[in-house]
């Protein structure tokens, strides 16, 4: 197992297959232009099979497929038939905005996929509309009610909570999430990567989010690891409980950064691995996967970089005091490596 200055472990990769979204929520994607990745550059599915292959012996035993929006890279599933047959792979799961994923969920489950997070910011079709600026708001919901019929579980339904826009859906979408047996995750709002329009004032706290649901529910408390119904599985995400026994969870990453116990890293779809969703330049792998001289191995390099790793991004935007956006439009569009549906979030 690698250790990095701080002695976290690497456990988690994400691993980006596009940056291309069918979506354009405007707390990720608000702008009109953007620059993509030319497709040449992208990894095939061996190479990302390659590349997650060689995290497995610094410790990862969790792969994340992300985006953009990953079930845009066509025969996706015949990815997580590859990845799934990696030995030591205990966990393997997709993050999706559930648009697309009526018309895969089976063949997802049948090629090994374990589990599906669907982002839903909102549950009403107008606001969906204006968020996203695409009416998927039925496709959406249609492709949660597939994922349950291929047989996933515990679906969990990421909201990303915006002050002044969809705050007052938090007790809804905890209803739907009981109604339907999922898990809600509620995201504040981050400064990060193509968050162009970033404002403090947008930002709807944990402190906020756990008031508006104990003014409903009565008290909730914190679930620890190892508790029933709670695997001991490190994620971003604070697990609570309410008083009726209904699990969810707040990741809190821009007023709580969780720094201290982030044992995740990200690649991008055309091979860059960052080893910390706020870092400004990535380690590009694209060139020793395809490289047919390389004296230095992938793993030699993924645990050299991991060892050295010092970061701390959350905790030093936090320390800022007076925030804005991380990049500004011209960074962005002279290095779209930055962007979060690059990376992965």
């Amino acid at each position: 197992m690698a250790l990095d200055r701080f002695g976290r472990p690497l456990r988690s990769l994400r691993l980006s297959v596009t940056d291309r979204c069918n979506l354009r929520c405007r707390y990720c994607m608000p702008e009109v232009n953007y620059q993509w990745l030319p497709r040449p550059n992208l990894l095939t599915f061996e190479e990302l099979a390659l590349v997650a292959s060689s995290f497995l012996p610094l410790g990862v035993t969790r792969i994340r497929l992300t985006g953009g929006e990953p079930l845009l890279r066509q025969d996706l599933d015949q990815l997580i038939r590859m990845l799934a047959d990696l030995p030591g792979v205990d966990d393997l799961a997709l993050t999706t905005n559930g648009v697309l994923l009526a018309d895969q969920a089976q063949a997802l489950r049948d090629a090994g996929l374990h589990r599906v997070t669907v982002s839903l910011d909102t549950l009403q079709a107008e606001r969906y509309q204006a968020l996203s600026r695409v009416d998927g708001l039925t496709k959406t919901l249609a492709g949660i009610r597939a994922a349950q019929e291929a047989g996933f579980r515990r679906i969990k339904l990421d909201m990303v909570v915006l002050a002044g826009t969809n705050e007052d859906e938090i007790l809804d979408m905890l209803a739907f999430a009981a109604e339907n047996d999922c898990e809600a995750r509620f995201i504040e709002y981050m400064d990060v990567g193509g968050a162009t329009r970033w404002q403090p004032k947008e930002v709807y706290s944990r402190d906020q989010i756990l008031a508006s649901i104990r003014e409903a529910h009565g008290e909730v408390h914190q679930v620890e690891e190892g508790e029933a119904d709670s695997p001991g599985i490190a994620a971003p995400a604070r697990r609570y409980r309410t008083a009726s026994g209904q699990l969810f969870g707040i990741i809190a990453s821009t007023t709580q950064p969780f720094c201290g116990d982030c044992d995740r890293s990200r690649v991008t779809a055309d091979g860059h691995w960052f080893d910390c969703l706020y870092a400004s330049k990535g380690v590009d792998l694209r060139q020793l996967v395809r490289s047919e001289d390389c004296l230095v191995s992938l793993e030699e390099v993924l645990r050299g970089h991991w060892q050295a790793r010092d970061a701390r991004g959350a905790e030093k935007r936090l320390e800022l005091g007076k925030r804005g956006p991380q990049f500004d439009l011209d960074t962005l569009l002279s290095d779209p490596r930055l962007e979060m549906h690059t990376k992965g979030g």
